[in-house]
């Protein structure tokens, strides 16, 4: 269900994520799941990342403001700021201060591949029982040695 162009109105109980700095009068949505494992911030940025590598949002693309997606969401602010923050964190979206945060672009081959090591990682920790602190310390541990330089 999508917001009306003439008239903004919104059926009760649907979300709606309206790309306003579009020629065209593009609304996207975002269906939130009350009944779903994941958190809200999870589903926010899992259906912003879909839109993204699907094309649906393209490079450049402005989206709303963390508090005017969280006011049409009904979510606090805070749980739309940590899904835009995991999406720069990835590379998909940019903030460019008072401009806003924009769509950065479909990552290159290299990042997508990289993306999916990195999921399959996460879900082999999870696995064997390593939790999120411990994974980071790992990951950062084994950063930091191949960076070292070589000596023999």
């Amino acid at each position: 269900m999508r917001i009306s162009p003439s008239t903004g109105a919104r059926p009760a109980g649907v979300s709606d994520l309206r790309q306003s700095m579009l020629q065209s009068s593009l609304v996207r949505v975002i269906v939130l799941d009350p009944n779903s494992p994941l958190p809200p911030y999870k589903q926010v940025r899992s259906q912003v990342e879909d839109a993204i590598l699907q094309g649906d949002l393209l490079a450049a693309e402005r989206l709303p403001t963390v508090r005017k997606l969280a006011g049409d969401l009904g979510l606090a602010v805070n749980t739309v700021a940590k899904a835009y923050r995991e999406l720069e964190g990835t590379g998909l979206v940019e903030t460019r201060g008072r401009h806003g945060t924009v769509v950065a672009g479909q990552p290159s081959k290299e990042r997508r591949l990289a993306t999916q090591a990195a999921r399959q990682f996460a879900a082999r920790m999870k696995t064997l029982g390593i939790g999120e602190a411990e994974t980071l310390a790992i990951l950062a541990r084994e950063l930091r040695e191949k960076e070292r330089p070589d000596v023999g």
